[in-house]
């Protein structure tokens, strides 16, 4: 019997309160709530971890201890499951060796095709490299003018210095009679003097011969003995009076002007992660690395006696020592600013010289003299680099290491001879570099003739499929060149699905998280086309996400609340969308139905003209000369469909500019031409979705620096003080008061070879982390294990006397995180989450008045209610006279806005321009642009 529904008895997983739901099987599911209420604990913890397991469970002991096994969730009973497959918001590599094209394997097509039916040409002449059979070149010379006189020879040296008289010897004693010497033909028992200072070509004659019609056999036989004699090449020329004429044939690809040759044509030649077709100089990487003098210099402003160079100062004895002996045999003063020192005696710094220099050192214990060149800073970082066994010096010297295009390949990654193969005109690395829209199109057009057409028949249809898909996704602005690890969580999640669909299976659940998060309203549609496609081929697809489109779109969707956290964990309601949409108790139908909204400011803050930051000729990436202005103290949107340039502007721009001015921090911009204003500004802080922690022992205590008061207030108890214990007890990172048998984990990892590894409580200190004098220490009856396990909410009323840590329990109620426990481990926060106990961190700063704060999307993972909290967050920045940049697709969010600039018109290189800005009336009223179009709805 084939079962209708995927039935849930008793979930308990996480927040979920004993829930019983049955979910229709081949159907669109759309999962929404508020943040915390339980979404992810339902689909990835519950029905994605026990698809998984169960499928895993099946396979033999032997494949199992090969696939990472979930956890067995915590449920009564559940049925009606399907294979899944989780595509989830994660970064899909952070190898540099993986690009778009290696994850799609759209690369993979591409070296088959370039190998099958490409023409390698030689990289200096330009010419195509043919390479034939014995057959081939008979039947070629078979077609000569039969009056003519020909020799057919067998080419030996080109071009190369000496008398060659051991290989001349060797000819002869093979029984050949005639050879030719810088065209002329000599008898090998009568030869002239050959000069060994001068260039020679020679060339052995294998036959004689007029083309005769019966002559195609002794033809064959010549000419395999001469492309044994010359490893592949053959020649014909002409020995009569008439005009002369030569030919070359090969059997390998070979230039017939230089030594220029390739072996066969094979896909892995075509492979940067393959030794046959990576680049020699960069191993494929398309970069190299260099200690660049931008970073090693703190300020250019300073001398090197006053610090320009950390270590290299006068605090430094052995160091500045060499700077002295330097100064002195170059004649320039070490008090001088680094930016006034002449451009060579920088260079000599930096690179070092290649003049004997006396170099004397003395200190208490030793003195000596040394006559040596000077080795340089950078050159000294880089042999330290190379030569240093410790982690510790090596992270340190990594911070003034920078990246550049390999100066042999280009960036291409490809070695000379894979770089120079041609289809239709077209190298790889040229299609490569196209956008994947550009690169569809480019496939689509291209037309193949006769067997090269035949061969390439399914490879293209393969390419252009996996093309297609990726375009359905939105992501047709990205280059298959991409690097992996460069790609936003939404874009790999999409990339992914864009696979997914590619490898068309049939009958699986898919669960997926928020898939629509990074895509501007206009992709909004082609991502549900791709969704519904899924389910159309006959999978059950379960989607978490937040997105008004999606939730409308759904064949079923699921409230869980009503709150977060403890409040969180039951299913509100449950049906189609347009039943939602009228269920009193269902928060996301109030929000859908209308009765409650975002509402859009009754008036917008003003610009004060003289108030405004600009950035000038911005073109990192596909920037076309971006002018940015920035109005201070108002909140911006950066709008704009994916792939317009808004990270390269405002992450790779704007905040490495400002961090460099105002934080003194070591990031290089992307290219820009200046700014002015920026005084505007005394602080930048960014504010982005990375892990606050790799780590289990990172927590949001921990990270908001809300631990240190709460262990100083346990320290300071009458008991802890009576036994001496200072605030140190209390850290579960350093031994003293932490358990040693888990090393404050309260978890021991017991690995099962074929199984899942464990991990079981301690069963000395039950996992509390702990040891049990340290728990002995209590406040208001609570010990420190107590206070880590309290939500956000609970630790607020707990603390509601101690200011210092009341504050700071605020901000993250404020943010929206009442739910979250203060020792939850790090990595088990969504990016959302972290991005929230970030900007909570940084409320609970003084803000100057004078601050910028750049957020990248920071309603990922929120619900309408959530947005509208964070909102007000934003707004109370922003009336303090902070500066508010925020990158954001959700109209919610765009439509508060003072001020908006539009990037554009399309992703990839069809944008890099600002095609709107203004107040949010004025860009719907003036513009036609995609976001105009949109936000003219919600206005």
């Amino acid at each position: 019997m084939i079962m209708k529904y995927i039935s849930l008895r008793g979930a308990r997983t996480h927040n979920l309160k004993n829930i019983d739901i049955d979910l229709p099987r081949n159907q669109l599911i759309v999962i929404t709530g508020l943040s915390g209420s339980g979404k992810s604990s339902l689909a990835f913890d519950t029905i994605y971890a026990e698809g998984q397991r169960r499928y895993v469970e099946s396979l033999s002991a032997y494949a199992r201890q090969f696939l990472s096994m979930m956890a067995k969730p915590d449920i009564d009973h559940i049925e009606g499951l399907s294979p899944a497959i989780s595509i989830e918001q994660k970064s899909t590599s952070h190898n540099p060796r993986s690009t778009v094209g290696t994850i799609t394997e759209i690369n993979d097509y591409l070296r088959l095709l370039y190998a099958r039916v490409g023409t390698p040409c030689c990289p200096e002449h330009g010419i195509k490299l043919e390479a034939q059979t014995v057959s081939e070149i008979v039947d070629r010379i078979m077609q000569l003018d039969p009056s003519r006189k020909y020799m057919l020879l067998a080419p030996l040296v080109r071009n190369r210095k000496g008398e060659h008289t051991a290989m001349l010897e060797q000819l002869m004693g093979s029984g050949y009679v005639r050879v030719r010497i810088d065209d002329k033909v000599y008898s090998l028992e009568d030869l002239p003097k050959i000069n060994p200072k001068t260039k020679h070509t020679i060339e052995a004659v294998v036959d004689r011969f007029r083309i005769k019609d019966d002559m195609a056999q002794r033809l064959a036989e010549s000419i395999e003995s001469a492309l044994v004699l010359s490893e592949g090449l053959v020649q014909i020329a002409t020995f009569d009076d008439g005009e002369p004429i030569e030919h070359l044939f090969s059997e390998l690809f070979s230039c017939p002007i230089c030594d220029y040759s390739l072996e066969e044509l094979e896909p892995r030649l075509f492979s940067f992660n393959n030794p046959n077709g990576a680049c020699p100089e960069c191993d494929g990487l398309g970069i190299s690395q260099y200690f660049d003098p931008d970073r090693i210099v703190q300020s250019w402003d300073l001398s090197l006696a006053n610090g320009a160079v950390r270590g290299w100062d006068r605090r430094n004895g052995f160091y500045y020592q060499m700077l002295l002996a330097l100064a002195e045999h170059y004649n320039f003063d070490l008090e001088t600013p680094l930016k006034d020192l002449p451009k060579k005696i920088q260079d000599i710094i930096m690179f070092g010289s290649d003049e004997q220099i006396m170099f004397k050192y003395s200190s208490d214990s030793i003195e000596f003299n040394r006559m040596r060149e000077f080795e340089g800073i950078a050159n000294n970082m880089k042999r330290r680099y190379k030569e240093t066994e410790s982690n510790m010096v090596r992270e340190e010297l990594s911070k003034y290491i920078s990246n550049k295009e390999c100066d042999v390949c280009h960036g291409e990654r490809l070695n000379e001879a894979a770089r120079n193969v041609f289809i239709a005109d077209k190298t790889l690395p040229y299609i490569n570099k196209l956008s994947i829209e550009e690169c569809h199109q480019y496939f689509q057009n291209l037309k193949l003739e006769g067997k090269k057409g035949e061969i390439a028949e399914k490879i293209l249809k393969e390419i252009k499929e996996r093309l297609e898909f990726l375009v359905n996704v939105g992501l047709n602005y990205l280059t298959l060149s991409r690097n992996a690890n460069s790609l936003s969580g939404g874009e790999a999640q999409r990339i992914r699905l864009a696979s997914q669909i590619g490898a068309g299976l049939v009958g699986v659940m898919y669960v997926l998280d928020e898939p629509s998060i990074g895509l501007h309203q206009r992709d909004n549609e082609k991502l549900l086309q791709t969704l519904t496609r899924l389910r159309d081929l006959g999978n059950t697809v379960i989607v978490v996400e937040h997105d008004e489109d999606a939730i409308a779109t759904a064949d079923h969707v699921v409230d869980i609340g009503p709150g977060s956290g403890v409040h969180g964990g039951e299913i509100v309601a449950q049906g189609t969308p347009e039943e939602i949409k009228y269920n009193e108790k269902s928060l996301t139908g109030q929000f859908l139905s209308g009765k409650q909204k975002i509402e859009i400011p009754k008036q917008r803050t003003q610009i004060a003209k003289d108030k405004v930051f600009s950035l000038n000729g911005a073109s990192g990436n596909n920037l076309k000369g971006v002018d940015l202005h920035l109005p201070a103290g108002l909140f911006t949107c950066i709008t704009g469909v994916s792939g317009s340039g808004k990270s390269t502007l405002i992450n790779r721009t704007l905040y490495r500019v400002l961090a460099k001015e105002l934080n003194r921090n070591q990031s290089r911009p992307a290219p820009y031409k200046n700014f002015e204003n920026i005084d505007l500004f005394d602080k930048v802080v960014e504010i982005n979705q990375k892990a606050i922690g790799r780590t289990p022992r990172s927590n949001p205590a921990t990270y908001t620096q809300l631990f240190t008061p709460i262990r100083e207030l346990f320290a300071g108890t009458q008991e802890a003080r009576a036994r001496g214990y200072k605030s140190g007890r209390f850290s579960f990172n350093v031994k003293g008061g932490r358990c040693e048998a888990c090393q404050g984990d309260g978890l021991i990892k017991v690995e099962m070879h074929f199984l899942p590894d464990v991990y079981v409580t301690c069963d000395v200190c039950k996992g509390k982390r702990y040891n049990r004098e340290t728990l002995d220490i209590h406040y208001k009856g609570k010990n420190i294990n107590d206070v880590l396990e309290m939500t956000v909410e609970d630790a607020a009323e707990f603390f509601t006397a101690i200011p210092t840590i009341k504050t700071k329990l605020d901000t993250l109620m404020n943010v929206g995180l009442s739910y979250i426990t203060l020792g939850q481990n790090a990595t088990t926060l969504s990016g959302g989450e972290a991005q929230r106990i970030k900007l909570a961190k940084e409320l609970s700063k003084r803000d100057t008045g004078k601050t910028i704060y750049i957020l990248d999307e920071p309603t990922t993972g929120l619900h309408f209610a959530d947005i509208k909290q964070l909102l007000a967050v934003l707004h109370e920045l922003r009336d303090r006279g902070n500066t508010i940049i925020v990158i954001e697709h959700n109209l919610d969010v765009v439509k508060t806005a003072d001020w908006i600039v539009d990037l554009g018109p399309e992703g990839g290189d069809a944008g890099g321009e600002i095609v709107a800005q203004g107040t949010p009336e004025e860009v719907v009223k003036k513009y036609k642009t995609h976001t105009a179009k949109f936000l003219a709805k919600m206005l």
